[in-house]
């Protein structure tokens, strides 16, 4: 039986240790592109900086890793987890969407953000600078409702 369980181990070992070799993709751009979000939009300071601290790591082209997306599988979860959420909303490329697309999308953060649904609660759990508070989330509805109704 301990046999059995040192085997057991070793083999786990060496596929952890075996693991960390593989790359993964990182999120990183040095293009600051013309239909940025924030760009686009000439968001309010306050709001950018809200913006890019609880939304740009996972939803656009520039992520800001922690220094544990080295280590596998964490990286792999991380590299899944932006693709996600790049897939869904790009702020990067926010401009280039139709005006049409853009009131979709606005009107669908405007909704995550006051459901509680984003930012993730994974994610602020490590990041609890990402928390919005709720006079946040109230300048955040204001502000998003009124460039939805102008566009």
């Amino acid at each position: 039986m301990k046999k059995i369980l040192k085997r057991t181990f070793l083999v786990l070992l060496v596929a952890l240790v075996g693991i960390q070799f593989i790359p993964t993709v990182r999120n990183v751009s040095d293009v600051d592109l013309d239909s940025d979000f924030i760009k686009t939009h000439k968001v309010p300071k306050n709001l950018a900086t809200l913006l890019q601290t609880s939304c740009y790591d996972c939803h656009s082209n520039n992520t800001n890793y922690p220094w544990y997306n080295k280590i596998q599988p964490i990286a792999w979860m991380l590299e899944e987890h932006v693709e996600e959420g790049k897939k869904e909303l790009n702020f990067s490329t926010f401009g280039d969407l139709s005006s049409r697309k853009q009131k979709s999308k606005l009107k669908s953060v405007i909704g995550h953000i006051n459901n509680g649904e984003m930012p993730l609660s994974s994610y602020t759990l490590v990041h609890s600078d990402a928390i919005l508070s709720n006079s946040e989330k109230d300048e955040l509805d204001i502000w998003l409702n009124e460039l939805r109704d102008n566009l």
